[in-house]
């Protein structure tokens, strides 16, 4: 049995959340729509998240400048 761990640390997030990954599978060609998108194949999927951790690990670099 699975559990839904996609918990927020800071729930007021979410929304910044989702309009972040909106905007990373926007970058990358993928069209997500609002809710469920589980018609998207794993290479799109996986190119939505690897846009965001790529957006993130750039965001924290400039921060050490």
């Amino acid at each position: 049995m699975s559990s839904n761990n996609n918990q927020l640390n800071i729930p007021n997030a979410r929304e910044a959340m989702d309009k972040f990954k909106m905007q990373a599978a926007s970058e990358v060609g993928v069209n997500l729509k609002q809710g469920y998108n589980g018609d998207l194949t794993s290479r799109e999927a996986g190119s939505v998240g690897g846009q965001m951790v790529k957006k993130m690990i750039e965001a924290y670099e400039q921060g050490l400048q």
